[in-house]
């Protein structure tokens, strides 16, 4: 069985082209197959104080009324996305741009407006993944890049966290491949003290990380980003690492997330439900 690598990087490397070119030539040196998902960054926000749109944050995450979806669409699976795929063709890996609308490949559910109502923000599920597409770029030698705009398969677009859908499209394609997660970021792992940047976590079970979270160690955006985590490993893919983008190509840089010998794994058909319903 072949192994998949699926990377997410996040907005505050897209934010910074000397850092984003750097990882985007380490990602092309990558061995295929691949997929990329990437953040957003900065610019959409930027762009939502020009239009004067308010920009609303809870927990991390963005709230995504009518006119911040225009704006978040326009930014994300146009110019971030296209100048990412522009850059890899560059470096010599034949990338294709997606939305989670193109070619069906990551319909979505509108999330239900209780408790937070988050607006036009998308829950995915490893079993709507439309693998067979996926696997047919990835067979031709192409490299998925994905924004995390999906759609509800009304027509309607959606904003989708990018965390999740990077999970998300490695669990379904645990089945097919092995699948190996990173989430790259400007943080060298996950800290055990976040004003430190040398407490670096090497390895992460279930029990330490709900010590953390009690402890209010974790918390924001590192949050969702570990619930993924540990929702992909659940769902079947092989290995998962938090990593500073820097160190893409270095195999034991960061922290890597593990679930204990023995512990209870999900079902294969809780694969079908939403990863944000799951709480680690």
């Amino acid at each position: 069985m072949d192994t998949l690598t699926i990377v997410k990087i996040g907005g505050n490397v897209i934010d910074k082209p000397a850092a984003l070119q750097s990882f985007l030539q380490d990602f092309a040196a990558l061995e295929s197959p691949k997929i990329l998902v990437h953040g957003g960054g900065t610019l959409a926000t930027e762009m939502l104080e020009k239009t004067g749109v308010p920009v609303r944050m809870h927990d991390g995450r963005r709230i995504t009324d009518a006119e911040t979806l225009k704006i978040c669409t326009m930014v994300y699976a146009g110019w971030i996305n296209k100048t990412i795929v522009a850059q890899l063709q560059q470096a010599g890996c034949n990338a294709v741009g997606l939305s989670g609308a193109d070619a069906n490949t990551v319909p979505a559910t509108k999330r239900p407006p209780a408790p937070v109502d988050f607006g036009f923000v998308g829950d995915v599920a490893a079993g709507s993944i439309n693998v067979p597409v996926l696997s047919l770029l990835l067979d031709n030698g192409l490299c998925p890049v994905f924004c995390a705009i999906t759609h509800d398969a009304q027509g309607g677009l959606l904003n989708t966290n990018a965390d999740t859908m990077a999970s998300v499209i490695a669990a379904a394609l645990s089945k097919t491949y092995r699948t190996k997660l990173l989430f790259c970021f400007e943080k060298d792992g996950v800290l055990a003290h976040p004003d430190d940047d040398r407490s670096i976590i090497p390895e992460m079970d279930t029990a330490y990380f709900q010590q953390l979270k009690e402890q209010k160690i974790i918390s924001k955006g590192m949050l969702p980003k570990l619930n993924n985590a540990f929702a992909a490993l659940h769902a079947g893919v092989a290995e998962v690492y938090i990593k500073h983008a820097a160190h893409l190509l270095s195999a034991n840089a960061g922290t890597r997330i593990r679930v204990e010998n023995g512990e209870w794994r999900m079902e294969s058909h809780m694969a079908r439900q939403p990863f944000s319903t799951f709480n680690f």
